[in-house]
């Protein structure tokens, strides 16, 4: 007689052949387990039909209607994504609440064979861990921020830091945003940014990868990132943590600027676009001197304009409201590759060793 599904609520403490979300597309995308793959029981389309006639017009004609949805989708699965599975093949599947759909695939799969795990309570017991992990997790760390004016590379910096050994937290990486107005990457339309639920699972799993024993470092940002949102005791943390503050001559951050943003020449309508939302703190005429700039292709004229008149007084503002602990101020001259490792080596300690 072929096993019975087991369950779990623990699925992060064992080890499975693979994680299988029988979610719908759009619920997989806002957010899963990470590592999992969709094979959906319901399509978008289909879960909408099904809920439509539960409620208005029975639950038993949704059932009967969901049912062979259901067996036609689990069918064209089992002639395409299991057929190649061994005998020994054990995944763990999930749901939205651990149900109907869940249960559908799990059975099938056990009567042909295989050892099959349930999540108990689905996706959503998944969330709550998540949650949970959000709220403890940045309290076993110490950060440490590393600071300066926008253009100071400070992004730059941290990544070269990664090659010291050192535990680095790229929370814009994450987030899909550089962090600013103009972070957006406008080139990568198929890159939006994930949802603050798939950023909070990405944030656990990285933070887990860390040693508590060891410092992480952090650029400074605001609590929003684009559309996401620091969580609150991640952002306690990074306010109360010291911080090292890059300084660097505006000519080298108007340079380096231009490199990263080249698409500021590229779509300068885009650019306009962008920049119109900074007229209730910047005035319409500044507004205007920046298009006239911007039409006649002055682009290190209007990114030190920017810089000075908008950009730098907002970051000594947030600076001084929001990462008071400056233990340690390096100026470099610019952001050649010999000045950086000459500030990781004033930095960190054997940086130079750990580079070879």
């Amino acid at each position: 007689m072929p096993p019975l599904p087991t369950y779990t609520q623990q699925p992060w403490t064992e080890t499975y052949s693979e994680i299988i979300d029988v979610r719908s597309p759009s619920e997989f995308a806002e957010d899963h387990i990470l590592g999992a793959i969709n094979l959906p029981v319901l399509n978008d389309t289909e879960r909408a039909e099904v809920g439509t006639i539960y409620k208005q017009i029975s639950p038993f004609n949704a059932r009967k209607i969901g049912a062979a949805l259901v067996a036609k989708n689990i069918s064209e699965h089992l002639t395409q994504h299991f057929a190649t599975k061994e005998k020994n093949y054990h995944p763990l599947v999930y749901c939205w609440r651990g149900g109907q759909r869940s249960n559908s695939l799990a059975l099938i799969l056990t009567q042909i064979g295989w050892r099959v795990t349930l999540l108990e309570g689905g996706y959503k017991t998944y969330r709550a861990y998540v949650r949970n992990q959000i709220e403890q997790l940045p309290q076993k760390f110490t950060f440490r921020v590393l600071c300066g004016l926008t253009g100071s590379g400070k992004t730059l910096i941290l990544h070269q830091m990664r090659r010291c050994s050192v535990q680095v937290l790229d929370l814009e990486n994450m987030a899909n945003h550089r962090g600013s107005l103009l972070g957006e990457e406008w080139e990568d339309k198929l890159s939006p940014q994930p949802s603050q639920k798939c950023f909070e699972s990405l944030l656990v799993q990285q933070l887990q990868s860390f040693n508590p024993s060891q410092p992480v470092w952090v650029e400074s940002e605001s609590p929003k990132i684009g559309q996401i949102y620091l969580p609150q005791s991640l952002w306690k943390q990074m306010k109360q943590a010291s911080c090292t503050e890059i300084q660097l001559p505006i000519s080298a951050r108007v340079q380096f600027l231009l490199q990263e943003y080249s698409h500021l020449i590229d779509y300068p309508n885009i650019l306009k676009e962008k920049l119109g939302n900074l007229k209730s703190l910047c005035g319409r005429q500044k507004l205007n001197q920046w298009y006239q700039l911007i039409d006649g292709g002055k682009w290190e004229f209007l990114v030190e304009d920017m810089l000075q008149s908008h950009y730098d007084p907002t970051y000594r503002k947030s600076i001084t409201r929001d990462f008071r602990k400056v233990e340690q101020v390096l100026s470099m001259p610019d952001l050649s590759d010999s000045s950086i490792m000459a500030l990781l080596d004033s930095l960190l300690p054997n940086c130079s060793l750990l580079r070879a």
